[in-house]
């Protein structure tokens, strides 16, 4: 299941408007027996779109309310409807590999086959249980290949999950790159070298949110602040490198600079002023990458010891 909080809440409050207005039919028409279902599941919806918009735990219990609710609509209607059994019996699997992650929707979905099909046994035949299987298996490989993508997308995704820097491995990879070529090319190379003493106390006390905040604004900062061709990587959880091609020891300080006045005016709402330990990295003459990368790191170190 996809996280769209927002989204499902909204499906959740369409579903109840539905089953308000089939209510609002009903006793229009005069069919009092029916009335009841309709009536009921529909506050639960509204009360599982409210819980879907709270926390982690809340969610996964509104989509779970809402599996129910689905499950009693067709309990309720499958054994009456003799021409629209095939879709009600349809409409179950698919529900619940819409609302649950891949492998509990599928167990579930197994487990409850025989109580759908005892439930439709008056319009049941070969066929029909044979179609009932068969969407089970092609609607799980629906989510199946949209979870391999994603994850085939995330380990080849050079960009770092929580900010926009990238990862330590496509970092070192593009330093490599940039060191060999300011060799070649007789250049010079600087990098930039951050720590954020802030963040791991940010996601502590004032949680995921202000953690998250402080590590957009960093970015945000350090990127409108450094130039297009500048690579801005996280080679910790709390250390960053920007990686300044082509520039010579001053030109790095005044990156550094514009930078450090940019961050000195970014004040966040619950921790204040947002704290950032700098440091300058200037390649040397005829240094290997391994040495570099040892004295990146190196300073990495002090600047958390700082």
């Amino acid at each position: 299941m996809t996280d769209h909080p927002r989204l499902h809440a909204a499906l959740y409050t369409l579903a109840a408007l539905l089953l308000l207005g089939q209510a609002l039919w009903l006793y229009l028409i005069g069919d009092y027996a029916r009335i009841l279902m309709p009536a009921l599941l529909a506050p639960l919806l509204l009360t599982a779109a409210l819980m879907r918009l709270g926390q982690q735990e809340t969610a996964r219990l509104s989509a779970y309310l809402a599996l129910i609710c689905g499950y009693l609509l067709v309990a309720v209607a499958l054994p009456g409807e003799a021409s629209l059994s095939p879709l009600w019996l349809g409409l179950p699997p698919v529900l619940t590999l819409l609302l649950l992650p891949l492998g509990p929707a599928t167990l579930l979905n197994l487990t409850l086959t025989p109580i759908w099909l005892l439930l439709a046994d008056n319009h049941i035949d070969a066929d029909l249980v044979l179609a009932y299987l068969a969407l089970v298996a092609a609607a799980s490989l629906a989510p199946w290949e949209l979870r391999h993508h994603r994850a085939l997308l995330q380990a080849t995704d050079p960009r770092d999950e929580e900010c926009a820097a990238m990862k330590r491995q496509p970092l070192i990879d593009r330093l490599h790159s940039e060191h060999e070529r300011a060799e070649l090319l007789n250049q010079r190379l600087a990098i930039l070298v951050f720590h954020l003493p802030q963040l791991e106390m940010a996601g502590e006390q004032f949680g995921p949110a202000t953690r998250q905040t402080l590590l957009d604004n960093f970015c945000e900062v350090v990127l409108r602040y450094s130039r297009d061709h500048d690579i801005l990587g996280r080679s910790g959880d709390a250390d960053f490198w920007l990686v300044l091609p082509v520039t010579t020891e001053s030109g790095a300080l005044l990156v550094r600079q514009r930078i450090e006045e940019g961050l000195q005016q970014n004040v966040l709402l619950d921790i204040g002023q947002l704290e950032v330990r700098t440091s300058v990295c200037h390649e040397q003459p005829r240094e290997t990458f391994a040495h570099l990368l040892q004295r990146l790191d190196a300073i990495s170190r002090r600047l958390v010891d700082a």
